[in-house]
């Protein structure tokens, strides 16, 4: 049977249980919820309480502080006890604490604590709990298997808007926080407690049981692909100081710097940017909009690829589009055409980026320890992510202008992707055997 669907084929099918389960905590964890709501509750908190909407829109940063903090802790505890009650705690813990936003008094403190709090503990719920899971019960396929749980936040990021919008006018902005806080319990809970594994070598010890039965009755149900698809290797893997002491490690900080901070700077500030070009704001939304189709495009396309050729040789042209981008939006006058695909090439980026930098954690530096090891990186990512928008921001408000900020940021990707080429080989230590191990 796995001659016959291959072995990738086999592998997600032998998956499909993490895979939905955790596509759904992606999409309604905590990398999506936050960041794609606070935009559309800004303009009713701003007139409720007289806030600023740069000051509602602070809050992000009390958020990610919030994950900074607790991810690494988070990798650990994945790597002791497991993904799944890690996660189904932190969906607990997300769908409470924004629950509580609900109760924002007339004090931006207290708003910006219950933000913090969100990070705090909801940091189970980002892709450091869920890629875990994926790297352990996918080899061949691994990468196509990382870009479908991730393209959840792109998923989210279309609908979340637009369920929060019609929470808000239909019954308030405080309603609209417990509508949205929610989610995460309402539907990715059951089906992650339902469905989830987290590891293959249970199934598989599933799969041996029924062969047994089925060779001393002929009766007993008869295997299928799903057992015959080859295992993952096993869990061997360095230990985070190990890692540090390889020039990988930092190597890999610094490409998440460099990289992160020119894709989501630019991709938070393309709208202003594009009004200041002369674009009108519906136009200018549609635009922006475009980004969300690139980010699950690239995802999906880099998931392909990376599974069948080297990862940071795929990664280079990937990630060194924005320069392009950059190089369009510093134009006085940006046509219409130029302007789509400026927004389609940072979208591509920002959707190959997490992909490529969790398949090489897991490729450069094994399964063992994975979770501590990404739980790292994943910070790096949370804070260059939340620092960019107000680089971009400020140097906007110095120079009146973004065009030195985006030349700073198309050298900075270009040096990225291309310092990924020094990782070198995969280690043949982490690398899979003829029998699937």
């Amino acid at each position: 049977m796995t001659d016959q669907y291959g072995p990738r084929m086999a592998e997600m099918i032998r998956g499909w249980r993490v895979l939905l389960s955790s596509f759904l905590g992606v999409a309604c964890g905590a990398s999506p919820l936050p960041i794609y709501t606070i935009g559309v509750f800004a303009v009713p908190l701003a007139a409720t309480f007289g806030w600023g909407r740069g000051d509602v829109m602070l809050a992000t940063l009390p958020l990610t502080i919030g994950t900074i903090l607790t991810v690494p802790l988070i990798g650990a505890l994945t790597d002791r006890i497991g993904v799944k009650p890690v996660a189904m705690g932190a969906l607990v813990g997300l769908s409470l604490s924004f629950c509580a936003l609900a109760f924002t008094p007339d004090s931006l403190w207290v708003f910006y604590a219950l933000w913090l709090l969100v990070g705090l503990v909801s940091a189970g719920s980002t892709p450091v709990t869920w890629t875990r899971a994926i790297v352990a019960w996918f080899f061949m396929s691994r990468g196509m298997a990382l870009a479908l749980i991730l393209i959840g936040t792109g998923v989210a990021g279309f609908f979340l808007p637009i369920y929060a919008s019609w929470l808000i006018e239909t019954f308030g902005w405080r309603q609209g926080f417990i509508g949205v806080g929610l989610l995460p319990v309402v539907i990715a809970l059951p089906v992650v407690w339902l469905l989830f594994q987290d590891s293959p070598r249970t199934a598989a010890a599933s799969a041996a049981n029924r062969a047994a039965r089925q060779m001393a009755s002929p009766s007993a149900q008869p295997a299928t692909i799903t057992d015959a698809a080859p295992l993952p290797p096993e869990q061997d893997g360095l230990s985070l100081r190990e890692a540090m002491r390889g020039y990988r490690f930092w190597l890999l900080v610094i490409v998440i710097l460099l990289v992160t901070v020119q894709t989501s700077g630019a991709l938070t500030n393309l709208f202003p940017l594009l009004q200041d070009r002369g674009f009108a704001a519906r136009d200018a939304a549609t635009i922006a909009g475009t980004i969300g189709i690139s980010v699950i495009v690239g995802r999906l396309m880099t998931g392909y690829l990376i599974d069948r050729f080297w990862a940071p040789g795929v990664a280079l042209p990937l990630l060194a589009l924005p320069a392009v981008a950059c190089l369009i939006l510093v134009m006085p006058e940006i046509p219409m055409p130029l302007a789509y695909a400026a927004a389609f090439m940072i979208g591509l980026a920002a959707g190959a980026e997490t992909d490529v930098f969790a398949y090489v954690a897991a490729r450069y530096f094994g399964l063992k320890h994975y979770g501590r090891i990404y739980g790292v990186f994943y910070a790096v990512f949370a804070f260059a992510a939340g620092f960019s928008p107000f680089v971009f921001g400020r140097v906007f408000d110095v120079t009146g202008s973004y065009n030195l900020v985006l030349y700073a940021s198309a050298i900075m990707v270009v040096i990225g992707a291309i310092l990924l080429l020094s990782l070198g080989r995969y280690p043949p230590r982490f690398a899979v055997t003829s029998s699937g191990r």
